[in-house]
Parts: C-alpha cells; structure tokens; sequence
C-alpha cells in the first residue's frame, strides 16, 4: 500500500545550508521510524537523487552530502529563487519497501505552495507510524498544513467534499499549524497537540468520515487557503 505524508507552506527564503540541514533531519527520522527501509544499513543511509534530467546519483544522508545536491540542484534551476529548491530523493528497503522523498522548499512564490512530501510504499499487512511520521515533519518543517492520504482518500474528497487540489486537506491524519489550531472547532479533539502549538488530528480509514472531518475543519476556516499572492509560510 502506498501513503502519502505531506506538509505544505508559503514562502520562506532559507539557504542551502539552511535546507540541507532540514533534508538530513528529514532522512535521520524517517530511517529511525521505517527500519525496514534501511534494509540492515546503518544511518545515514544512501539515497537515489532522482534528477530531473540524467541518470539517477547516490548521495548520502548527512548535511554535507545533502547541501552538495541542493546546491547542483540550485544552481540548475534559473527559478530557484523564486519557486523554491527542489530534491527528490528514493531507496527501496527490505521486499516491498520503497520510500520516496521530494519537497520543493527555500523560495518566495506567489502562487505555489512550498512542499515536502514522503511517499512510504509498504506491504499490505506492515504497521506504518503514520501520525509519527507527520508529527516528525511538522516539526522540522514547520509547515502550514499537512495530512496523511492517500489515492482514494484524496477522490473522496475531491467527489464528495468539492476539494480542490492544493488547497489544505486533512487524510486519516492532518496537521494544522498554531494560526490554524487556533480555528479548530469543538467536534474536532486534537489527537496529539505539538510543541509549537499545532496539533494533529486523526480521522480513520473511512473515507466518509475523512470528507466529514474535512468539511467540518473548513467550515471553521481552519482549511482556509492562504492568500494569493502568497505572502506568508503560515495563516
């Protein structure tokens, strides 16, 4: 089964040394909650650089191997500046285990959204720490908004909610900023309230209850988009 853990904000310039160093927490936390990624390795693993043109390059997980690859990928990029950094990062683990790691991140857009999203590819019956997995990129991310989802959680609410895509979402899990918890409304208890003074919310398998969850969050105006043009990482 493959879930989708993802965390989105606005703009915020941050240096290449800056992002390597939230790429390398990123890679530290997914590889103590998904050994079975690892397949034996020891941390810091090797990853896939997926580029967006050659062949895929090994780089390993620690800030200096990491910041090599941002700033190639930097340097790449004419738009960089003002779209954001962007990486994409594979490994395939133990049989049926396959992580993918991609985010655009340290620009000043107008209109897109920054991003960071973990893609976990994972046999049927294997237990996923989802909401850990979220908690941990909310917390070096900081993002606006983030959720655990996946294909058919994401039709469900685009065909029973009006969903449209890139504005925020909620998925068997989401998070919510501090601005935005502010706004949650009392059906809607904190399933895990976060240092910064974000929470998490957890909502089941249930696509019904997933839709009725997220209506429920937008109609308080805690899945209010940001304003366009962006000019802020958070409500």
């Amino acid at each position: 089964m493959r879930r989708l853990v993802r965390g989105f904000w606005g703009p915020r310039v941050e240096s290449v040394e800056e992002l390597a160093q939230r790429w390398a927490a990123t890679l530290e936390a997914v590889a103590g909650l998904l050994p079975q990624a690892g397949a034996g390795e020891s941390a810091p693993w090797s990853w896939q650089w997926v580029r967006a043109s050659g062949p895929a390059a090994p780089v390993t997980g620690d800030p200096a191997g990491l910041a090599e690859a941002l700033a190639a990928a930097r340097t790449a990029d004419d738009w960089s500046d003002a779209v954001g950094t962007g990486l994409r990062l594979m490994r395939t683990g133990a049989p049926g285990w396959t992580v993918e790691i991609s985010g655009t991140a340290g620009g000043a857009p107008q209109f897109l959204l920054q991003s960071l999203v973990i893609g976990v590819d994972a046999p049927e019956e294997a237990k996923v720490p989802e909401a850990d997995l979220l908690a941990a990129l909310a917390r070096i991310w900081q993002p606006d908004f983030g959720d655990v989802s996946d294909n058919a959680l994401l039709d469900a609410l685009e065909d029973d909610a009006g969903h449209l895509v890139g504005d925020p979402a909620v998925g068997r899990f989401g998070h919510l900023s501090p601005g935005r918890a502010a706004l949650l409304p009392d059906g809607v208890p904190p399933e895990r309230e976060l240092p910064d003074g974000g929470v998490l919310v957890a909502f089941g398998d249930d696509p019904a209850a997933v839709v009725a969850g997220y209506m429920a969050l937008r109609d308080s105006g805690a899945l209010a988009p940001l304003p366009r043009p962006l000019d802020r990482a958070a409500l």
